[in-house]
């Protein structure tokens, strides 16, 4: 059975040097439905908690249920028909959100989602580092979670998260790493050219 950082070496080569947990974090769908404890589920949101934010505002909030819970079915209810069918055997779903507004004057925070992004990194991060399955989707009823999960209306959704043990026997043929843009694509010195469509 090969690890998730050996699928990953198999499908992935960086152009510089960086550490390897950068390019180990991937997103399988395969798990094997068993349970996590909190105790190894947890570190993944405390990674979060150290994120960089405006003003240290920390906007983001995770909404989650175990599968053991009584809000297991709720959340399992939240995901698209084809998301749910491989989200059934998370251990954990978590809802991202984040407050759209400052706390200490209530005006409107212009980086409550780039900061909650940065949270999510770090989760992601430090879920490939314990060898979990963490897999983000956008498939899923925004509307109904907001109204299901009770949230405030300073609060938006962002994304549902899968978190779980690794079945890599069980994955799909076509469950493999993806590779990444070049560079010269992403990184562009002195700003877009005249007529530039990238």
């Amino acid at each position: 059975m090969q690890t998730i950082r050996q699928e990953v070496e198999e499908h992935r080569s960086p152009e510089h040097d960086i550490d390897p947990l950068f390019v180990n974090r991937w997103s399988p769908r395969s798990m094997t439905g068993e349970s996590l404890e909190p105790e190894e589920f947890m570190p993944l949101f405390e990674a979060a908690r150290w994120a960089p934010s405006s003003r240290n505002e920390q906007p983001w909030r995770f909404l989650y249920a175990r599968r053991e819970s009584e809000a297991w079915e709720t959340f399992l209810e939240l995901p698209y028909s084809k998301n749910r069918e491989w989200a059934r055997d998370a251990a954990v779903l978590v809802v991202i959100c984040s407050k759209t507004t400052f706390e200490y004057d209530g005006s409107h925070n212009g980086t409550h989602s780039f900061d909650t992004g940065a949270a999510w990194e770090n989760l992601a991060l430090e879920g490939a580092r314990r060898g979990l399955v963490v897999h983000a989707m956008a498939g899923f009823d925004e509307e109904k979670a907001r109204r299901t999960l009770k949230l405030p209306d300073q609060y938006v959704v962002h994304a549902m998260v899968a978190i779980g043990v690794h079945a890599p026997d069980e994955a799909p043929e076509s469950e493999n790493p993806n590779g990444r843009k070049p560079l010269e694509e992403i990184v562009i010195e002195g700003g877009f050219r005249e007529g530039s469509k990238r």
